[in-house]
């Protein structure tokens, strides 16, 4: 098993995994995924295991936001609350069913084994090597312990390893295999005789009336979108922050502030981890009473800790900051001298033995150095905070006002014009469909008002009016008249092409006529990937049913204005060598294929077998 984990550690799974738990860690924290939802109102019932509303919310709250993220200009208004709120009970249930499935089969992983997971991923390695540093700081910038990284990491891991094991168990014979790949291969012979909408040029005729008539049957098809014409005003961070200027004095007074941060200082520990348990307090007293004899406390982290991955390096935990770990563990850590150990310290995660390897702290950037990046972050930093003040001082003008100049003068901004804005398909800023759904509001086009102030960007926010409304109505008969010309004429120009082809048809059928005359063209040996014909040519040359003995199969396909009649004459298989690389391919996407499917039913029996109760 160990080995496969060390594969998979390397793999889609792995990766899987942490992309998850970085999404859903950065933003939630740790009880959105492991819960401590105990004694709370549950959403259903699965089996027994409640699924608590507040962890339903929570993962409302994630499904949220990754189809925010999935916006080019997120907008919370855009997003179907009803059917988030439904699909995301539905992931919840199966996960859960899948869970519970997971534990009846036996299915575990020891911390022997996840700590191998984890020491094979490439994102806590640093030229190759596992580094304890790396991983403290990823799994503490997730708000987690070890402990309860590992616990996460086990539960998902399983989860992938069965989704895993049921699609790489899918099965195709390799006949499947080399049927599909004869057919996929396969060549065709065939005539094809164009008929040309010049050959009955002469016999169309589309008159005035004619036009009118359709377009009067058709108004629906020529509707002019409703518009509305608009004056808007756009407030831009990036305009606020040309007018910011930062002083020398200012600069030097924040590198001040910030020399000490610049220099901060950094301290390399070592812990032993004792979890709460029942024989937590014989074994703190044991430590104890080995430190007090004088033995290694590397030694006595590998013994005893609770932590494994920094106790394979003598409960080493790298170089932190005050302020990282928090609590009770900080203030014991930055009150020791370098080689003292303290303990036993309470913290949150149970009982710690500290003990300090190394101090550092390295020298600061001078002046010169350092002035730029800050007087770039003081202008964006003033930028920030004149762009808030302004946007709130401009919001509350354009509500109270009756149009744009006032607010335009008091921020310098320009009244700006967009004329034929519709419901959808626009160009910046009324892309925005917040925006967009304002402006044909009631209050907006009915009663006149300003739209609010609408942040249309991370930097930027519009105000609009609505100055003219278009209703929605039929462009004139003038605009559209010569496309109606061409598609009646189209139409009937290939109405008289289809009564030429029946005929020949008809004759060819019969015997009375061969597609053998110089006026056909013959392709040999056309695939499907043949570039030469035209699309609707080669779909039906394909579609066609394979013709008897030394008969033809006849069909025919329109291109433009023009009617090709076809005349399949031979169908030859593909060849295909047994036992090929092209038929192994074909066979494993094809049990890939089988195995989704499988595992899709899986889940959905485990589903539809459950007992999930609802209040």
């Amino acid at each position: 098993m160990l080995q496969d984990i060390r594969e998979n550690a390397q793999g889609t799974i792995a990766k899987i995994i942490i992309a998850v738990l970085i999404v859903s860690l950065s933003i939630w924290g740790m009880d959105a995924i492991v819960g401590g939802f105990r004694g709370e109102p549950e959403v259903a019932t699965v089996n027994g295991e409640d699924i608590t509303e507040r962890e339903y919310q929570r993962m409302v709250q994630i499904a949220s936001q990754q189809q925010l993220r999935q916006m080019e200009n997120p907008d919370p208004t855009l997003l179907d609350e009803d059917q988030i709120r439904k699909d995301t009970l539905e992931s919840m249930i199966r996960a859960e069913v899948l869970a519970q499935d997971a534990s009846d089969q036996g299915l575990a992983l020891n911390n022997v084994s996840v700590d191998q997971l984890i020491l094979g991923m490439p994102q806590f390695q640093v030229d190759g090597e596992f580094s304890q540093e790396r991983f403290t700081s990823f799994v503490r910038n997730l708000g987690m312990t070890p402990t309860e990284f590992r616990e996460v990491l086990k539960r998902d891991y399983i989860s992938n390893q069965i989704r895993t094991a049921v699609v790489r168990g899918g099965l195709s014979p390799d006949e499947s295999a080399r049927r599909l790949l004869a057919l996929q291969n396969q060549s065709r012979d065939v005539r094809l005789l164009r008929l040309t909408g010049d050959s009955v040029a002469d016999q169309v005729e589309v008159t005035k009336d004619d036009v009118a008539q359709w377009y009067q049957d058709n108004q629906s098809r020529f509707m002019q979108p409703e518009s509305v014409d608009v004056e808007y005003l756009v407030l831009s961070i990036d305009d606020v922050r040309d007018g910011i200027e930062v002083s020398e004095e200012e600069v030097r007074q924040r590198y001040e502030q910030i020399a000490d941060q610049l220099t901060q200082e950094e301290r390399r520990s070592a812990h032993i981890l004792i979890e709460d348990g029942e024989n937590a307090q014989e074994t703190i007293a044991t430590i104890q009473q080995r430190l007090e004899e004088g033995a290694d406390f590397d030694e006595l982290a590998r013994e005893f800790s609770d932590d494994p991955l920094s106790a394979e390096q003598g409960g080493d935990l790298g170089y932190l900051m005050e302020g990282d770990l928090g609590g009770a563990y900080d203030e014991a850590l930055f009150s020791l001298e370098e080689g003292e150990i303290a303990g036993p310290v309470e913290g949150d995660y149970g009982t710690h033995f500290i003990k300090l390897l190394d101090i550092r702290k390295g020298d600061a950037p001078s002046f010169e150095e350092q002035a730029p990046e800050i007087r770039s972050q003081l202008a964006q930093r003033q930028a920030g905070e004149e762009f808030s003040r302004q946007r709130t001082e401009l919001a509350d003008l354009a509500f109270s006002g009756d149009g744009l100049d006032y607010p335009a003068e008091q921020f310098d901004l320009e009244v700006q014009s967009r004329s034929g804005v519709t419901r959808e398909n626009n160009e910046p800023p009324f892309d925005h469909a917040g925006l967009v759904r304002q402006l044909f509001s009631g209050d907006v086009l009915e009663d006149g008002f300003n739209t609010e102030l609408i942040d249309v960007s991370q930097t930027s926010a519009v105000v609009a009016r609505v100055t003219e409304h278009h209703p929605e109505e039929p462009r004139p008969l003038a605009e559209v008249s010569d496309q109606i010309r061409e598609r009646l004429e189209r139409e009937r120009t290939l109405e008289l092409l289809h009564e030429k082809a029946d005929e020949l048809l008809a004759r060819l059928r019969e015997g009375e006529a061969s597609p053998e005359g110089d006026e056909w063209t013959r392709y040999e040996g056309i695939t499907r990937g043949q570039s030469d014909l035209a699309g609707p040519v080669q779909a039906m040359v394909f579609s066609l049913a394979e013709p008897a003995g030394d008969g033809f199969t006849f069909g025919t396909a329109e291109t433009g204005a023009d009617l090709a009649v076809i005349a399949l004459s031979g169908v030859t298989d593909g060849e295909v060598e047994e036992g090929s690389e092209e038929v192994r391919n074909m066979s494993q996407f094809l049990a890939q294929l089988n195995g989704q499917s499988e595992y899709r039913a899986y889940v959905q029996t485990l589903r539809d077998r459950a007992e999930i109760e609802r209040p």
